[in-house]
């Protein structure tokens, strides 16, 4: 019998390309406390971690109450961007839908997600792409601590009920690769994200995917392998 595979996609710079409102929030959460906005890599750096771990690793000095305002005033901003743009502000990946339509053709493939965004955040990014059911488990920050703890592929494994030898992290950050190599599930990097590329197999991925077409066939090979 084939056993139950999973593969498991982070969001912010692996399915979406939500650069431009990552960075109009952050940019509003510390214009609000008269601090200089952080430069774009630098912002980029902290995707995937969540909100006041990003926050904190962008502004180390700041005080602990400054840093809860700054996460408050970036959710605001953030849920201000949202609109009926959305899609086009926020975009899939080229190639992301006929990636995850080839995936749900196979019985024995799961697919789900482990995200540092909200369940709000989640959920509206999946309605507005007409994505919302087709992920078995959708493990985000507010029910785990963040990235790279391994606690949101090892939930993911455990209400899927497969083994962490036939999962695979797919991401495109240092800390999607930690938080696999963590749970002990295998790692997908992805080089259209915020990480560069010697990053992502410094930290630890076994593959990495140039473009959506080659991410089936390099899943088959890890789960293969």
């Amino acid at each position: 019998m084939t056993r139950l595979r999973l593969a498991l996609f982070d969001v912010d710079g692996t399915l979406v390309d939500s650069q431009q409102h990552i960075k109009m929030s952050m940019a509003a959460a510390f214009g609000a406390e008269g601090l200089e906005t952080p430069a774009v890599p630098e912002i980029l750096s902290i995707v995937g971690l969540s909100l006041p771990n990003a926050v904190a690793q962008l502004a180390p000095d700041l005080e602990p109450h400054r840093i809860d305002r700054m996460v408050e005033t970036y959710k605001d901003a953030y849920a201000s961007l949202r609109g009926a743009d959305a899609a086009a502000s926020s975009p899939l990946y080229d190639g992301a839908l006929a990636c995850l339509d080839a995936l749900a053709e196979d019985d024995h493939v799961l697919i789900g997600i482990a995200t540092g965004k909200s369940r709000r955040g989640l959920t509206h990014l999946l309605e507005t792409h007409g994505l919302a059911g087709r992920f078995v488990t959708t493990q985000v920050a507010d029910d785990h601590p963040s990235k790279p703890h391994p606690s949101m592929v090892l939930a993911a494994m455990s209400a899927c009920g497969v083994g962490p030898a036939d999962t695979v992290m797919i991401g495109d950050t240092a800390f999607d690769m930690e938080m696999g190599r963590a749970a002990g599930a295998r790692r997908l990097g992805v080089a259209w994200g915020y990480h560069p590329a010697a990053r992502l197999e410094a930290s630890g991925a076994e593959r990495l995917a140039t473009a959506y077409a080659q991410v089936p066939g390099l899943l088959k090979d890890l789960w293969e392998s």
